[in-house]
């Protein structure tokens, strides 16, 4: 991994998060852990694609993050239905390191 990367990383988030309450570490992940959902994520991603030059195009959102708003209710008919919620899968701030130094964000990279 790159330590310099990854600073920059964690500047992004404090610059977009605020200060996080224990330290940015690389299994920090961005909606259990820093509380990124919806827009948010959305516009995240965005600042970080654009900011690191990081082809997103393939990057699947809704596999990383729920929709803005109550996400409790969307579980609990998840689990009286027997479906899943859309979301299946944490986003780490390791993975957008690993992003950064491919150029890409995707399920390859995520998976590597």
């Amino acid at each position: 991994m790159n330590d310099e990367i990854f600073e920059k990383i964690k500047l992004l988030v404090i610059d977009k998060m605020g200060k996080y309450r224990r330290p940015l570490i690389r299994d920090t992940t961005l909606e259990k852990d820093l509380g990124m959902s919806g827009d948010d994520a959305v516009e995240f991603i965005l600042e970080f694609s654009e900011k690191f030059n990081v082809d997103v195009s393939r990057f699947e959102i809704k596999k990383y993050f729920f929709p803005e708003g109550d996400s409790v209710l969307p579980a609990i008919i998840g689990f009286l239905t027997g479906r899943k919620s859309q979301k299946q899968k944490e986003l780490k701030l390791a993975d957008l390191e690993k992003a950064v130094i491919a150029g890409r964000l995707d399920e390859e990279i995520i998976n590597s």
